[in-house]
């Protein structure tokens, strides 16, 4: 009787790599559609015709914004099926939470502070009212950052406990080269 629990337990945490490579292509696809729409939005900007140059300017931001989220999509896609299916890492190492979390971040700050630029253009042009707006971004992007350095900064004890896990990450780093 004890074996078919164990049985089904294993093959219910077999479903956890398919599911992850479902989700990063799922991820990957976002990013490839909404670079397809960054495309068509950015030669609506350039295309030859009578658009004032403010609204052409509003029309390329609008695409920089959009290759940002697909470049956080994307970016997103690769860390899971890397992380999770190649890798095949168990999340409770030290080691592997601060490297997934650290790729993750780098994405999410990248795409904030973009978006924070973006924002404070079309904002200077249009509606310089919301600028604090386009600052809040800037001001999370940069918390997040300070966070994150914080969360690196106090992982290194954990990671002291378990020298192990570094080692066994950089051999999987190797392998997935």
């Amino acid at each position: 009787m004890a074996a078919r629990p164990s049985k089904l337990l294993n093959l219910f945490h077999g479903l956890f790599p398919i599911a992850h490579f479902v989700i990063g292509l799922l991820f990957a696809l976002c990013g490839l559609s909404l670079i397809g729409f960054s495309i068509i939005q950015l030669w609506s900007g350039i295309a030859p015709g009578d658009q004032a140059l403010v609204a052409r300017l509003d029309t390329v931001l609008e695409s920089l914004a959009l290759m940002t989220v697909a470049l956080a999509a994307m970016e997103l896609g690769q860390t899971i099926i890397e992380e999770e299916v190649q890798r095949e890492s168990q999340m409770s190492a030290p080691t592997r939470v601060r490297r997934f979390l650290s790729r993750f971040m780098v994405v999410l700050v990248v795409a904030l502070t973009i978006e924070a630029l973006v924002l404070v253009f079309r904002y200077s042009h249009d509606e310089p009212e919301n600028m604090a707006y386009a600052a809040l971004v800037g001001f999370a992007a940069a918390a997040i950052m300070i966070a994150w350095g914080v969360f690196i900064r106090l992982n290194v004890a954990a990671e002291a406990l378990e020298p192990e896990g570094m080692r066994q990450a950089k051999a999987e780093d190797k392998k997935v080269k």
